[in-house]
């Protein structure tokens, strides 16, 4: 867009003092900033009470402003109900781009680089034979048994912790944790976000801080007992290897306080257990609204696996359409869709535009994701995108790709998602497995007919996820059947935390 027209568009719309705030839907604001991107280009401005923000829906400019000037578009604006009140400048996630950040990342790169990512296997693998007994056993229940794999992952490789039943005290207040961040952190949820100067009132007037300074005390508590719980049982010499371990042990030479390390590995488990959870729950979708590709994933599962095993880590180079259907499906519905904002720190100029310093930078991943460049069709969903050299973004060697290294569904440049290395494997497994043993289709109703499911009804908030659909479940033959089964039950009779 040029200048005169972003000009034009920019008076035409901004309100005084609250600028372009009510063209801002409430929820899902990345379908909005879709059809600006489409109408006024890949980058365009928006005021938002004052403050300046710059959408982008290009992946290219994206990359050349988080990634090649990661110095200084890596910060994160201090907004007052998730940063300031409920996470008191702990949560990484939400920390600027200062030393604190960096000696968190690094802990973090320790616990989730692929060398390390590799160990975690055996978990992974044994966690996903009790998702697929369980979503055999009671499909419309599917959510619950997808958020137990993927927080009793996060909870064993964080705590060394397993989840039994899902209602454990503990396990409770550590998702009640999580839905008040998803909550507090969304855009619009707390009229101090828009209006700063709100801060300044006292705590009579402004019940919100209240509110965010109770919830900040259950975390800290949490995180706190979480730490202290692991520090017990090192000096009794019964710690399991967790990341809490480490983290404790490293207290010293990590350059953080013992609160700045619990919100880390608090974090870990916070973004691992989300994630995870919304894109297996958009994988599901996918493949009831195309039973075409679907049956795709069958045949080059019935190809190299066969039927009489289950599917393992080490087949992934041979099964190049799972991960294309992997990496597709978090293209199509990207979790994160909107992104998370990063903030600049200095005045910068790109291509003849002037960028202030303090201007928040929005990857319109949504856009992203649908630039018909570089994903033509892009709203069709198209595996085939990433294997076939007459699109943009095939490379080979298909035993290597499509994968999901660098991929921006996690994010650009320093702050890309530091477990995108332990998220690839679960996918992966869980795609291949479930695909395995089972066939997903729409439901058919008492009148013959199939029960439709909507394209696009999502949750609101950090991770989008499908609202709860229904479909039918059928198993892909007895032989698997009894191979899933069987196991489950070799894999609890293995648990490394039996008894614990």
């Amino acid at each position: 867009m040029s200048s005169l027209q972003e000009r034009k568009w920019l008076m035409s719309r901004r309100k005084p003092l609250i600028g372009n705030l009510p063209d801002i839907p409430p929820k899902h604001s990345w379908l909005k900033f879709k059809e600006w991107a489409d109408q006024y280009g890949p980058i365009f401005r928006l005021n938002l009470a004052g403050r300046e923000h710059y959408v982008v829906s290009k992946e290219k400019i994206a990359n050349d402003l988080l990634r090649e000037r990661g110095n200084i578009y890596s910060s994160r604006e201090q907004l007052p109900a998730a940063a300031v009140l409920l996470s008191r400048g702990l949560r990484p996630v939400l920390l600027p781009y200062d030393d604190v950040w960096r000696n968190g990342r690094r802990l973090m790169h320790l616990l989730a680089m692929p060398s390390a990512a590799a160990t975690y296997e055996p978990t992974q693998a044994m966690l996903s034979t009790w998702l697929l007994e369980n979503l055999i056993r009671s499909p419309t229940d599917y959510e619950q048994w997808i958020e137990q794999y993927s927080s009793g992952l996060m909870l064993r490789l964080a705590f060394g912790r397993k989840i039994t039943t899902g209602k454990e005290p503990e396990v409770r207040r550590i998702y009640k944790v999580l839905e008040n961040l998803e909550r507090i952190a969304s855009p619009g949820a707390y009229l101090v976000d828009t209006f700063p100067s709100l801060m300044m009132l006292p705590k009579p007037l402004a019940p919100f801080k209240q509110e965010l300074e109770d919830l900040h005390q259950e975390e800290l508590s949490l995180f706190r007992k979480l730490r202290d719980d692991i520090r017990v049982e090192i000096d009794a010499g019964t710690a399991p290897d967790c990341w809490e371990k480490v983290a404790v042990e490293k207290e010293g030479e990590s350059g953080l306080t013992p609160d700045q390390l619990a919100y880390v590995i608090g974090t870990m488990f916070e973004a691992g257990s989300g994630t995870t959870a919304a894109g297996m729950m958009s994988f599901l979708l996918c493949m009831v609204l195309h039973p075409e590709e679907q049956r795709k994933v069958h045949e080059e599962l019935d190809r190299v696996i066969g039927s009489e095993r289950l599917p393992q880590f080490a087949d992934m180079p041979d099964l190049p359409y799972v991960r294309a259907t992997m990496k597709e499906t978090l293209r199509w519905r990207p979790v994160t869709a909107g992104g998370v904002p990063h903030l600049l720190t200095k005045d910068d100029v790109y291509n003849g535009t002037f960028i202030p310093a303090g201007t928040n930078i929005h990857a319109n991943q949504w856009a992203i994701h649908r630039d018909p460049e570089l994903y033509p069709e892009p709203e069709t969903f198209k595996p085939e995108r990433w294997l076939d050299p007459k699109y943009p973004t095939y490379k080979e060697p298909l035993s290597t790709y499509p994968n999901l290294q660098g991929f921006s569904a996690f994010g650009f440049g320093r702050r890309i998602c530091p477990g995108l290395n332990i998220a690839e494997r679960s996918l992966f497994l869980l795609i291949a497995r479930i695909a395995w043993a089972c066939e997903v289709k729409k439901k058919t109703l008492a009148t013959g007919e199939e029960e439709e499911v909507p394209l696009y009804d999502y949750t609101a908030g950090f991770n989008a996820q499908p609202k709860w659909f229904p479909f039918d479940l059928k198993v892909r033959g007895d032989e698997r059947l009894k191979i899933a089964n069987e196991e489950a039950e070799m894999a609890r009779e293995r648990d490394p935390l039996k008894g614990r």
